[in-house]
């Protein structure tokens, strides 16, 4: 085999390689998602069942925070809501985040740190995932599972799985 074919074979290698590496980053980075908003707005839900007699009526506010950015600029507002039928919803409200890939909703145990970039904050403690988000912008209801202690959670993150970070968190205080 000649030198010229070596290089051609060599070159050719390389550049297979690098289209390889660059398409493997493209699908696990998702850099467009940045610059694609997914805008939701859902009404608060209602009660999906009967409701049971001497229950209040209308949804109640059993808890509320305010989102703090983390890795991205993030801001809004999360209620922890008990519908009329006793059924509970996790509501974003005014949620404005940057767009990202496998991002989630969780509930957690950790505290909420101001002042950091969001690595390795939520993923050590309890947490409960209420699913993916919806979208990167407005109002967005998630439904907390029947069995979840809410006395065990006292923040709510919107969570990048893929890359274990939070782009938001809010701190959930008692209403």
């Amino acid at each position: 085999m000649t030198e010229k074919k070596r290089r051609r074979r060599l070159w050719t290698g390389l550049t297979v390689a690098a289209a390889l590496v660059l398409g493997l980053g493209a699908y696990w980075f998702q850099p467009w998602r940045l610059w694609q908003d997914a805008t939701v707005h859902e009404t608060l839900p209602t009660a999906s069942s009967p409701v049971p007699p001497g229950t209040p009526a209308g949804p109640r506010t059993l808890a509320r925070g305010t989102l703090i950015s983390h890795e991205h600029t993030t801001t809004g507002t999360v209620r922890l809501i008990r519908l009329s039928d006793g059924s509970r919803t996790l509501r974003l409200e005014g949620l404005d985040t940057s767009n990202g890939p496998d991002l989630r909703v969780w509930l957690s145990d950790a505290p909420v740190k101001e002042g950091v970039a969001g690595w390795s904050v939520f993923d050590d403690g309890k947490h409960v995932s209420l699913g993916a988000l919806k979208g990167n912008k407005g109002d967005q209801n998630y439904e907390i599972p029947a069995g979840v202690n809410l006395a065990d959670y006292r923040s709510v993150t919107i969570w990048c799985d893929r890359f274990d970070v939070s782009f938001g968190a809010a701190a959930l205080t008692t209403a």
